[in-house]
């Protein structure tokens, strides 16, 4: 899977930011991902958030939804307004886990959700099926990218 402008395999090498104010569970977050040879890169701040994806090739975002200078809402609807980063997948981490919060998230184009306290099979099982969406879209991207050139080329009569 080519994720900006680099090669990435759906069950390693990818890069997962964590984006969650509290620094235990932001430990918790990067060690599951370590153990199952993901690249974690942390953020305590929607402004770090911000500051990080532009500066390098961000895969999947687990993002914690309460947080004080920017909420996950608010990140959210930054990253998906901004064509740069519209296309990555937000997983929203979440202790408020009621249908107004999950609502909210669908409409701002949340990929998926973890309730707290979630398991790390839970928090794997979604980055790696967030993964799969990636390759799948990149993929029928690619496909019907030659099948449009295949059609000009048929209509040009080569």
């Amino acid at each position: 899977m080519t994720t900006g402008g680099r090669h990435v395999d759906p069950n390693r090498s990818a890069r997962i930011m964590v984006v969650d104010d509290d620094p235990d569970t932001s430990l918790i977050l990067v060690r599951h991902l370590e153990r199952e040879g993901f690249v974690p890169v942390a953020a305590n701040s929607g402004s770090e958030c911000l500051r990080l994806v532009r500066d390098g090739a961000i895969d999947v975002i687990l993002l914690d939804l309460m947080m004080p200078d920017m909420d996950g809402f608010e990140l959210c609807r930054t990253l998906k307004e901004n064509p740069a980063t519209a296309a990555i997948p937000v997983i929203l981490i979440t202790a408020r886990d009621d249908i107004e919060a999950r609502a909210e998230g669908m409409r701002l184009g949340v990929a998926d959700f973890l309730g707290k306290p979630f398991s790390r099979r839970q928090l794997i099982a979604c980055v790696r099926a967030q993964l799969e969406v990636l390759a799948t879209e990149r993929k029928t991207t690619a496909t019907l990218s030659r099948i449009e050139d295949d059609g000009k080329q048929k209509r040009n009569g080569r």
